[in-house]
């Protein structure tokens, strides 16, 4: 502070002489020591109107001892007038001599220190923002209210007391490495640390922003550092409330992404679980009344309720895993559980902190409560699966390793997410519903192998559309003839529901009598496009093929149809080069029937367009690949099967494929 203010000393013996003259008096005053040093005092600094005032306080302060201070005019060695705050107090050395001790400083530079200091000292004092002055070892020195009521402790125990001492939570070792950092660079930390935590003051959780700097001395020592703390809980809570808020968007908006991408109930499931797990939940397990996907089971409201495990979800290795219903297990749950209550209220139930009574209401028996308590399982809900008014089942989460409790804005979310699985769930029960019927009657409309067959080995699939629950017109069939020969037919009607499947089924008909009577297959063909022409609305396509084993030939004709694949021994796959013809029902236009040698192992491979044609390829490269495919030696007709469909054929494939696949062998005759 005398730095600061350059206090200047000057020292006059009893005659008002100048016997010590400071560098900080020549500083102010403008003379230098040898300028000043022996000549009396009033003559050299105070202008003549005032001599008669200022040796009359010199006189007074040595007779009286008491000192005398106040603002006073003096006269600069430039002839300037400088206004000066003095100080002038009477001393007296060992020998009993008085002397006259003089410190002044300029007036309007402590006046200007004063105002400083006074607006600090009050704004320390009444800022909101909380204060510390903490020396180079870290110990506090000077404490505001403001941090006094932060802390809850007042700021004499702050005093002298190192800054871990008060703050010890391992979370303050931040801002202590900062204070380091800052008294060693000087690089002041601005609104850079974030502290959250609670306090003696308060229980409730709190946010502090906390910058530092570094304090000097005038001459540029450090003394210290500056701590800074603002309490920005209001400011942390509304971030924290909207990064929560962004995450539900996006976990909404992933669950429309995420969930119902295929009509299969258990998928669906899975998709639930998958979107709420890790993001929402620790475990996470989806599953439906048996009544719901088991018409035949109706639903019961007394005692206990059966359900159908479908998916189960765990964010990382816990016994909670296992405590859970195996996916595709049926487990009956009493009245009493929590899961029955959700099904059978229709509302969903939080429990933020469980007890050991909650688990014995939440898992199948003792052994599972068990499990989950020793998991950690802390907080759970349940949402019921809600569809068109008709409850289908639940999603159950829980938390564990998870620390903090579901609120009612996860019991929200949670529920948004089960309200759209729950739709697409109810879409594909009916969906599978649907199309199992559906499927059964086309699977009712296509053969059974005939037992023996003279010279062939039959093998052949029928794989109805994935992406439909319509029935469809493919069809296959293997009708044996008089004198060993066999007749291999395929067939489309192109469209697709109840009319096509009628139509093939008719056409199915017309071709085993027709075949009876010994035609060639164009001839074949030809009834059978009268037959077409006759039906309203529908057109097929279709290759008829007969193999004579005797003379180890087939004949083939075909309606617009794929070409059918030869394999031979030992070459490549090839397709027929057969007359196209027109699909039946166009008319007028004739057939052709061309004949084919056959070796013992040779196969001819007849099949429907929807194992070839895709809306992504072109038909050249499919059928390329359906050539490259069968080029393997030795493989069974069954395998052969199973590789196409596997190979050339996607889940969401909008068609029916029939396939017939025929292996000659030498004839057995007796």
């Amino acid at each position: 502070m005398m730095d600061l203010l350059g206090v200047a000393a000057v020292l006059l013996d009893a005659d008002g002489r100048i016997a010590l003259w400071s560098p900080q008096a020549e500083d102010l005053y403008g003379y230098t020591a040898e300028e000043a040093l022996g000549r009396y005092a009033a003559p050299l600094l105070i202008r003549e109107e005032n001599w008669d005032l200022v040796i009359k306080k010199f006189a007074s302060v040595m007779e009286t001892g008491r000192s005398w201070g106040g603002a006073f005019p003096v006269r600069h060695k430039d002839g300037s007038t400088r206004l000066v705050e003095l100080r002038n107090m009477r001393l007296q050395n060992d020998r009993g001599d008085f002397y006259v001790l003089g410190l002044a400083t300029d007036s309007p530079t402590l006046r200007a220190v004063e105002r400083d200091v006074a607006l600090s000292t009050r704004l320390i004092a009444q800022s909101p923002i909380g204060l510390a002055i903490l020396d180079t070892d870290l110990r506090y020195v000077a404490v505001n209210p403001a941090l006094e009521r932060m802390h809850g402790i007042a700021a004499e125990e702050h005093l002298g007391r190192h800054y871990r001492e008060i703050m010890s939570s391992s979370k303050f070792e931040v801002p202590e490495a900062a204070m380091h950092q800052v008294l060693a660079t000087g690089d002041p930390m601005v609104d850079q640390s974030t502290i959250v935590g609670r306090t003696p003051a308060d229980p409730y959780k709190h946010a502090w922003s906390i910058s530092l700097y570094r304090l000097e001395d005038p001459q540029g020592r450090v003394i210290g550092v500056a701590d800074l703390v603002l309490d920005v809980t209001d400011r942390y809570q509304a971030a924290t409330e909207a990064a929560e808020a962004r995450k539900r968007l996006a976990l909404i908006a992933d669950g429309a992404a995420r969930i119902g991408t295929t009509l299969e109930v258990g998928q669906t499931a899975r998709e639930l679980a998958e979107v709420t797990v890790p993001e929402l939940a620790d475990v996470g397990t989806v599953d439906v009344l048996d009544s719901a996907l088991d018409e035949h089971r109706p639903p019961t409201r007394d005692g206990p309720a059966h359900f159908r495990a479908l998916a189960v979800k765990a964010a990382y290795p816990t016994e909670a895993l296992y405590a859970a219903d195996p996916p595709g297990h049926i487990v009956a749950y009493d009245a009493d559980r929590l899961a029955t209550r959700c099904v059978r209220t229709g509302r969903p139930i939080l429990i933020s902190h469980l007890t050991d009574d909650d688990l014995s209401h939440i898992a199948r028996d003792a052994h599972a409560a068990g499990m989950l308590a020793r998991a950690g399982v802390h907080s759970y809900m349940l949402v019921p699966l809600t569809a068109r008014g008709e409850i289908l089942g639940f999603l159950g989460l829980s938390r564990a390793r998870s620390p903090q409790p579901f609120g009612e804005d996860d019991l929200a979310l949670a529920g948004e997410l089960a309200s759209r699985a729950a739709v697409c769930i109810d879409n594909a029960r009916s969906h599978e519903s649907v199309r199992n019927a559906a499927e059964t009657l086309q699977r009712s409309l296509l053969p059974d192998h005939p037992p023996h067959l003279p010279g062939l080995q039959i093998a052949s699939r029928y794989r109805p559309a994935q992406a439909t629950y319509e029935i469809g017109g493919d069809w296959y069939d293997v009708l044996p003839l008089d004198g060993h020969k066999t007749a291999l037919v395929v067939g489309d009607v192109m469209g697709s529901g109840i009319d096509a499947a009628a139509t093939m089924g008719r056409l199915r008909t017309a071709t085993s009598a027709f075949a009876d009577l010994d035609l060639e297959p164009a001839q074949i063909l030809q009834h059978l496009d009268k037959i077409t022409s006759g039906l309203e609305h529908y057109i097929a396509t279709c290759v008829y093929a007969v193999y004579d084993p005797h003379r180890a030939e087939c004949h083939i004709a075909t309606a617009g149809h794929m070409p059918p694949v030869l394999v031979r021994s030992g070459a490549r796959p090839v397709l027929l080069d057969l007359p196209t013809g027109t699909p039946l029902g166009v008319g007028g236009v004739p057939f052709e029937t061309t004949t084919i040698p056959l070796a013992p192992g040779d196969q001819l491979v007849l099949y429907t367009d929807g194992l070839v044609e895709t809306r992504r390829d072109a038909i050249d490269e499919r059928l390329e690949a359906l050539r490259r495919l069968l080029d393997v030696p030795d493989r069974s007709l069954e395998e052969t099967c199973d590789r196409l469909l596997c190979e050339l054929r996607r889940p969401d494939d909008p068609d029916d494929v029939a396939l017939l696949i025929a292996r000659t062998q030498t004839l057995l005759t007796d």
